[in-house]
């Protein structure tokens, strides 16, 4: 009997131990894991609505203009040099200074010519005596006709002489054709010069001309009196010039036009020889919509926008226009007062719930490039 009772209480906490093991292989529910799954289901339903900017279309005016690298070059510019050779005797001009048109800025010279000019002038007093007893006895038919020429040629031969004389003492001095600033010099008193000899560079730079070429494409649109603007690098001033010249014809190897505008520069602050940033107006397009190019999603060859409504995406294909660097010209597809979502637009899909972070107002003037 006791013995049977022993087995007995060894089967049965046996089975006890068994049913334990059996139960702490068994998977359990945590708690902590089971909160988790709880916020982050909370979370995802939060996320459902995509957080998005927008815009709120309005009437606009852009401008179509195309941009041209150019550059300023002078109105007018010479290596001045000496038409005769000879020594310099005479620098009369400062560098990097404004002269005026006929001052006299160098000389060679001309000692020699000038004594052969006064031994012709000292011949022409008694030429002309001639002549005129020559006349006399001519009028009383005292002298021949023949004489009378030959005194006259001699007087005629004489101020040619003088004139040829003064013309090359004129070659001897240097002058301003022109109005501007003379450069740096590049001889001394004292050096001999010749016809090839640059002694200074003269430059006018008031006005200044505007040099650029376009694409054969614009040509018939660029005619004299074409309105420009340009900046300078390093410049936040926007400066204005108008078409006065064209090139004849287009260059057969660029396929370009070159063409000329004039910039008055009464101040001269800008020294030519500079590179200039070129918008040329084409066409301005007034009360008209636009949105930022960013807002557009390319679809299969064309165009769409999302836009907001009652909280939600809804997609809209639109007809691009022209472009500037920010924006882009709607011609069909949008209304004045339309909402466009210009933030996460690859995310976007149609009926997606979205919730406006920020939205703006576009209604500034924009120029297209």
């Amino acid at each position: 009997m006791k013995k049977r009772v022993k087995w007995s209480l060894i089967a049965i906490i046996g089975a006890g131990l068994i049913g334990w093991g059996v139960y702490s292989q068994m998977p359990h529910p945590n708690e902590e894991l089971a909160e988790a799954d709880k916020v982050m289901t909370r979370q995802s339903k939060k996320r459902k609505a995509l957080n998005i900017n927008a815009i709120i279309v309005h009437p606009r005016t852009l401008t179509d203009e195309v941009p041209i690298i150019g550059s300023l070059i002078p109105d007018e510019e010479v290596d001045l040099s000496f038409e005769t050779s000879g020594k310099i005797v005479e620098i009369n001009f400062k560098e990097g200074t404004t002269v005026k048109k006929g001052q006299l800025l160098a000389k060679v010279n001309d000692r020699p010519l000038q004594a052969q000019l006064q031994r012709l002038i000292a011949q022409l007093k008694l030429a002309e005596d001639r002549v005129f007893r020559q006349d006399a006895l001519l009028k009383r038919d005292a002298v021949s006709q023949e004489a009378y020429e030959q005194v006259k040629t001699e007087l005629a031969t004489l101020n040619a002489d003088i004139e040829s004389v003064e013309a090359q003492i004129e070659q001897t001095e240097l002058r301003a054709p022109f109005d501007g600033i003379i450069g740096l010099r590049q001889v001394s008193v004292g050096s001999y010069a010749s016809p090839t000899t640059v002694v200074a560079k003269l430059t006018k730079t008031s006005p200044l001309k505007v040099e650029f070429s376009v694409s054969e494409r614009y040509a018939a649109t660029i005619q004299k009196g074409t309105n420009l603007t340009f900046t300078l690098e390093g410049s936040l001033n926007t400066y204005h010039a108008q078409v006065y010249a064209r090139e004849s014809s287009i260059d057969p190897n660029t396929h370009t036009l070159t063409i000329r505008a004039l910039y008055p520069n009464e101040t001269g602050f800008i020294m030519p020889g500079r590179y200039v940033s070129i918008s040329l107006k084409k066409q301005e397009y007034e009360n008209t919509l636009a949105i930022p190019s960013e807002a557009i999603v390319p679809e299969m060859g064309k165009d769409k926008v999302y836009l907001y409504r009652s909280g939600k995406a809804e997609p809209v294909e639109i007809v691009a226009g022209i472009r500037t660097d920010a924006l882009v010209q709607v011609k069909q597809g949008l209304s004045a007062g339309d909402t466009v979502i210009v933030s996460g637009t690859q995310q976007l899909r149609t009926g997606m719930e979205v919730t406006i972070d920020n939205i703006i107002s576009t209604d500034h003037t924009q120029s297209a490039q």
